[in-house]
């Protein structure tokens, strides 16, 4: 496999979303060309859509709530599960978390997460794996978007309620069919601008939800 770090360079642009504008990211300006672009690595190395390449509302609403509000992350071990570009690491990062963690199991996506870590002067423990099951060594764990497919959420609830018997567990939902309702707990709510393309809307009313 060539370098990811090049394929991710060669296809994005550096950008700010904004509604985070102290974060600089490696994101793709156009949705097609970067789709078409992992198309054959899809097809050679089983990589994953290139979900890492856009800053979707879930992580968006996580990462203005952490610099926001730095307290709830300050001097905490962190985690950002199925973190895609990386925003809501690097935002507990710049907010003062004693370490941030970013798991993923796309390879593409650990390396964007890393450029965009450097390019933004924090450091990350990159998790190149899939971490369900593991035990728990965070004191809070964050998952930006998680919930939009059945088999993605069967997978990795059982555990994520695991965790929340030592730590917090938020998901933030912009309005997922697989969000567990009666399990989570509304503390948060952003209305988020995104791509057309991306969502279908303009706006995506995000909520952080606590899960129980």
């Amino acid at each position: 496999m060539k370098d990811p770090r090049e394929f991710v360079l060669r296809h994005t642009v550096w950008q700010r979303h904004a509604m985070v504008p102290e974060i600089e990211l490696a994101l793709a300006s156009e949705i097609t060309p970067i789709w078409q672009a992992t198309e054959a690595w899809l097809a050679r190395e089983g990589i994953e859509p290139p979900f890492w390449a856009f800053a979707w509302p879930g992580g968006v609403a996580m990462a203005r709530h952490i610099l926001d509000h730095p307290e709830t992350v300050a001097g905490k071990r962190v985690l950002d599960f199925a973190a895609g570009c990386g925003i809501a690491a690097i935002a507990a990062a710049q907010a003062g978390a004693a370490a941030a963690s970013a798991a993923e199991i796309d390879p593409l996506a650990i390396a964007a997460v890393e450029l965009n870590a450097a390019h933004n002067g924090v450091t990350l423990e990159l998790l190149a794996r899939d971490i369900v099951g593991e035990p728990n060594r965070w004191d809070l764990i964050l998952c930006g978007d998680v919930c939009y497919e059945a088999p993605m959420t069967r997978h990795i609830l059982p555990w994520l309620k695991e965790l929340t018997r030592d730590a917090p567990v938020w998901i933030a939902d912009p309005g997922r069919a697989y969000v567990p309702e009666n399990s989570v707990t509304e503390f948060a709510r952003y209305d988020v601008p995104t791509a057309r393309e991306l969502e279908d809307q303009e706006i995506r009313t995000t909520r952080l939800l606590k899960l129980a």
